[in-house]
């Protein structure tokens, strides 16, 4: 892990095509504007997790219905 000292309206890059700005400090509160590119998906952990355990909930489900609708046709 790379950790980094910034005030604001400073940048950090990412490679060529990401920057991060830090856009306000309050507190124990940073405010961070995120420059990327369309195709490079950017998330909050927590929401990330989130649609990983909606996913895996959904993945499941899937399997239960398959399983239901052999036992159906049978």
């Amino acid at each position: 892990m790379l950790i980094l000292a910034r005030k604001t309206d400073e940048k950090i890059l990412i490679g060529e095509d990401i920057k991060i700005t830090i856009i306000e400090i309050h507190g124990d509160q940073v405010k961070i504007g995120i420059e990327a590119p369309k195709n490079v998906k950017v998330f909050r952990q927590e929401v990330f997790n989130a649609i990983q355990k909606e996913n895996q909930a959904a993945a499941a489900g899937t399997e239960t219905l398959d399983t239901l609708s052999r036992l159906l046709k049978r």
